[in-house]
């Protein structure tokens, strides 16, 4: 403990400790302290409680709950699979180039023939595995959510076997093999004390599967009931496969070529687009899940998708689609935000209606921010967030924290949680998602805090050092990335709301657009100059951010190689925030000068114009072959800018045309021809 050795006992009393299973007392005695709880998932949460505590150096029994009960305010807490699986290929990820979608985990141990699966593979697959379970437990998380569903079921409880997958078709033997060589792989986490739920996509289909429904139904007919018969049997012998199962997530809203896994045929397809069939495919595979006590959880991400497209963000279509399903069975999990993970978002409204269990959505290593390769403390916005939406509705129990998932996962940094590079920057936001999922009203500095005395320091002065710099980070993001007058406004265009970074396309790339580029301009014309300042500010942060990092002792950090990561990250941020804020004081001032003719704004923009191209030529110059600080792309930035550089030239074309327009017109007058009557006799 802080104070010393100390004698902990457990004990399982068999009586009611609390609400919850996972419900500890904590107890000091004249022997030392003694955990109580009725069960042994209680005790294992307050054991790894006491270690996180002691991890942290702060008091194993804090002041005022000796004795007390100690129960998780949110009894499911869910995490993403990481970085397992994942190729660590730095080449791949020099290059930059691949955007797939794909969250297949089993990728590298896929054959595309007999065996079907390499052992090898399977056992560093089963490595990483267990080193996130093993994290994730002692950070705090009880549940695990892995990808996978079509290719662990061959169909058998359909007609006489084989009439979805003939007798000989290699996707049987394959989902055998799959079974056999990954079921003891995820059952690590059940052992270990976690539920393990199986996610996919739907419809999930492979060609055999797809020519069977088109076959018996005419094509694919979601909304009917029936239809789904054939996905309860799938579901029913996913269970009997692997009987640890606890449920199954549904996508319904993504799907297509781009997260299909190559080498297989597997794939999926955004059918499931009506109320209707939302509903007939969660009444028949709840059906299923209520057979063995097991969860449906139903993802609200369906943005554009059919008449279900606003779904995720909009209340009454929230109720029309499932305000009259009231199954214990069913979990409907959303994204805390009104929108995907961006900054400068309203929390998610539908979030705080509905009688359905509810658990709220989280990304630790933000996609739009950096991909992980930015300071970005989430925590204070995190809490804010599970108050706010806590206090509107009691149905929500979970969080579900995704430590990578999100975007194109072999892109950007290379950063694998627990695995390459300084993933330690996102692993902050795993860490307290937990914490605050325990604990809503838990001190965000305090969490933050624990974390770095855990990760970085025990030293005071480092810890607070630390903590400074992270409490800089949001500020720093949410002005170095975004436009403030134009992010903090709702827009709409074309019946749907841009994002609001629309400056800066998923995930890395600047854009040149000049339809968006103008459109950012008009929404915050009539407060540009702070549009332009926030850019600068953001830098001047990220100065003092790197300052503060600075004034740490290297022989105070756990591992100074560490220190240097963080370092290289600051000054890469110093570096990508200057660069984003000169090319955003160019545009700006560029459309301001074709929107005014102002002579200034037209100085501003050329002064910008050179800072810009400057700074970009070094920003490439220092992080080109970074994998784990990669530059911006800056391609399509600079298409934009030879467009504007024309629009120099002709405004100067158009100038001098218009001088000898007029000057035409003047001599066609009376005066004119007088004027060149008399400038012919002077001749």
């Amino acid at each position: 403990t802080a104070h010393g050795a100390a004698v902990l006992r457990v004990e399982l009393t068999g009586g009611a400790a609390g609400t919850s299973d996972e419900a500890y007392r904590l107890t000091r005695t004249a022997g030392g302290l003694v955990l109580r709880s009725a069960h042994p998932a209680g005790a294992a949460t307050g054991l790894y409680a006491v270690a996180d505590r002691i991890r942290s150096g702060d008091a194993v029994l804090p002041a005022g709950r000796d004795g007390k009960v100690n129960t998780p305010r949110f009894g499911l807490r869910l995490l993403d699979t990481g970085s397992v699986g994942l190729p660590d290929d730095p080449a791949g990820f020099a290059a930059g180039d691949d955007y797939s979608l794909n969250t297949d985990v089993v990728g590298p141990a896929v054959l595309a023939g007999p065996p079907y699966v390499d052992t090898a593979a399977v056992a560093r697959i089963a490595a990483q595995f267990r080193q996130l379970v093993d994290r994730g437990l002692a950070e705090g998380y009880n549940g695990v959510v892995v990808p996978g569903f079509l290719e662990y079921v061959t169909f058998a409880g359909i007609g006489d076997g084989h009439q979805v997958y003939p007798a000989g078709d290699g996707h049987i033997a394959r989902a055998k093999a799959m079974v056999a060589a990954f079921g003891p792989v995820w059952r690590y986490a059940h052992d270990a004390g976690m539920k393990v739920y199986f996610a996919t996509d739907m419809l999930a289909l492979s060609p055999p599967l797809q020519r069977y429904l088109q076959r018996r139904f005419g094509g694919l007919p979601t909304g009917d009931a029936r239809f789904w018969t054939v996905y309860q049997a799938g579901l029913r012998e996913l269970f009997t496969a692997l009987p640890y199962a606890d449920g199954l997530v549904i996508r319904v809203g993504e799907g297509g070529a781009a997260y299909r896994f190559p080498g297989w045929d597997y794939t999926s397809r955004i059918a499931v687009k009506t109320p209707a069939s939302v509903r007939a495919m969660l009444r028949a595979l709840l059906a299923v899940a209520g057979e063995g006590g097991r969860d449906v959880v139903f993802r609200t991400w369906t943005i554009g998708v059919g008449s279900i497209g606003d779904l995720h963000t909009n209340p009454r279509r929230y109720e029309q689609v499932l305000g009259d399903i009231d199954d214990p069975h069913l979990i409907v999990s959303t994204k805390y935000c009104l929108g995907d993970y961006y900054s400068h978002l309203p929390f998610n409204g539908t979030l705080k209606i509905g009688r359905q269990r509810r658990i709220v959505e989280l990304q630790a290593r933000r996609e739009f921010e950096g991909f992980g390769a930015l300071p970005n403390d989430l925590t204070t916005l995190h809490r804010e967030a599970l108050r706010t939406l806590l206090a509107a509705n009691p149905h929500i129990e979970g969080i579900w924290t995704w430590s990578q998932m999100g975007g194109p996962l072999r892109a950007g940094p290379r950063t694998l949680y627990l695995r390459a590079g300084f993933w330690q920057m996102f692993d902050l936001n795993v860490y307290t998602a937990a914490r605050l999922a325990a604990d809503p009203d838990a001190d965000p500095a305090r969490l933050s805090a624990d974390w770095i005395r855990q990760t970085f320091s025990t030293d005071p002065s480092t810890v607070r050092a630390i903590g400074g710099v992270l409490a800089l980070s949001r500020q720093a993001i949410t002005k170095g990335l975004y436009i403030g007058p134009y992010a903090q406004r709702t827009v709409k265009a074309l019946g749907l709301e841009p994002p609001p970074m629309m400056w800066i396309f998923e995930w890395d790339i600047v854009t040149g657009d000049s339809a968006v580029l103008d459109s950012i301009y008009a929404v915050s014309r009539d407060h540009l100059d702070e549009a332009i300042r926030e850019g600068d500010e953001a830098t001047a942060t990220a100065r003092r951010m790197r300052d503060l990092l600075a004034t740490t002792d290297p022989a105070a950090w756990r591992d100074p190689a560490q220190r240097r990561s963080f370092a290289a990250a600051l000054d890469y941020e110093v570096d990508l925030f200057g660069t984003l804020a000169a090319y955003r004081t160019m545009f700006l001032r560029h459309a301001q000068w074709l929107d005014t003719g102002s002579a200034d704004a037209r100085t501003q923009w050329l002064a910008a114009r050179s800072r810009y191209t400057a700074a970009r030529d070094e920003h490439l110059r220092r992080y080109t072959g970074n994998v784990d600080l990669p530059p911006y792309s800056f391609p399509a930035a600079d298409i934009g800018l030879a467009h504007a550089e024309r629009d120099l030239a002709m405004a100067r074309l158009a100038r001098g045309l218009l001088v000898v327009l007029v000057a035409a017109l003047a001599l066609g007058t009376s005066a004119g021809q007088r004027l060149l009557r008399a400038s012919a006799r002077g001749r």
